[in-house]
């Protein structure tokens, strides 16, 4: 993706105050502090169960079978959703113009999101002690966390949420987008 793609959204005379793209490779979020123990357990279990299943001789073919589905899951609650995030924030790119915030993802999760600036929701800022931090544009009560948020609550590229993940110099990024809300206003 070249920086200048993003730009071919952008409506006559809007103006790019800022350009950026998420943290690239593997990326941690608050909520793997509980979603990777649960994420072990399920797939130890799968594969405990699985394992069991099979070295039964005279067990079903279904009974044999029916472990599969949970161990997939649990192979990707264990590193797939690490890998998915990553291969989407690749592909992933940010602009703030004077006019509103654009979110452009390409590839297989290929989503257009332009929020106007006099209408974003609340900004919840999450910094990290490097600088680097993410934007969210709203909150998971917003956009019904838990319900319809599909594979966005284990995989933060995904999420219903609008938001800049893992951008260097989060603040001020942050700090620009409350002046241009501000001069929107006015």
């Amino acid at each position: 993706m070249r920086n200048t793609d993003i730009q071919n959204y952008f409506l006559p005379g809007e103006k790019l105050l800022w350009l950026g793209r998420p943290k690239q490779g593997l990326m941690f979020s608050k909520r793997d502090i509980l979603q990777v123990p649960f994420s072990l357990m399920w797939g130890g279990f799968a594969i405990f169960w699985e394992t069991m299943a099979v070295r039964q001789a005279n067990a079903p073919l279904f009974f044999r079978l029916w472990g599969v589905p949970f161990i997939l899951i649990g192979l990707y609650l264990i590193v797939g959703r690490f890998a998915l995030d990553a291969f989407v924030r690749a592909r992933t790119q940010y602009a703030v113009s004077d006019q509103r915030i654009i979110v452009s993802r390409e590839g297989w999760f290929s989503k257009l999101l332009t929020m106007s600036l006099d209408r974003l929701p609340a900004l919840d800022l999450d910094q990290k002690g490097d600088g680097t931090g993410t934007i969210s544009f709203g909150s998971d009560a917003q956009v019904g966390y838990g319900r319809r948020n599909g594979l966005g609550s284990w995989t933060p590229a995904l999420s219903n949420v609008p938001q800049f993940l893992g951008i260097s110099e989060v603040r001020e990024t942050f700090n620009i987008i409350q002046r241009a809300q501000s001069a929107k206003a006015s």
